[in-house]
């Protein structure tokens, strides 16, 4: 599960100990090989987010956003609107997102190989 929330009020982010570790070293790859932004902020006791459900049935999930300390105050307030948010910090993660996103599928979406037994 690719979870995307809160892009673009700055450089992309991720919340790694709440991701499963593969699929951000896959992000991190991405973003080291196109030289886009990614750091990583945790957002702990901010609230729930979308993938906790997955998470409960112990699927891999990643958690993209852009939230930084000095942004937390815009969410959930009349400044929470589309003045907050900074374009080309929300290019950035478009294009990091649609590189990933084609390498999970390429990596990640072939079917496993099945055992039938035959030889």
């Amino acid at each position: 599960m690719v979870t995307m929330d809160t892009l673009g009020l700055g450089p992309t982010e991720v919340w790694v100990h709440h991701s499963d570790y593969k699929l951000v070293s896959i992000l991190n790859q991405v973003a080291l090989s196109r030289k886009l932004p990614l750091a990583e902020m945790d957002v702990e006791q901010i609230g729930m987010s979308d993938e906790e459900s997955f998470r409960s049935r112990n699927l891999p999930v990643v958690m993209i956003h852009s939230l930084t300390q000095s942004t937390l105050g815009i969410l959930h307030n009349a400044k929470d609107n589309y003045s907050a948010i900074h374009f080309d910090d929300y290019y950035d993660t478009y294009r990091l997102m649609s590189v990933y996103l084609a390498v999970l599928d390429r990596d990640l979406g072939k079917p496993p190989l099945l055992d039938t037994g035959h030889k």
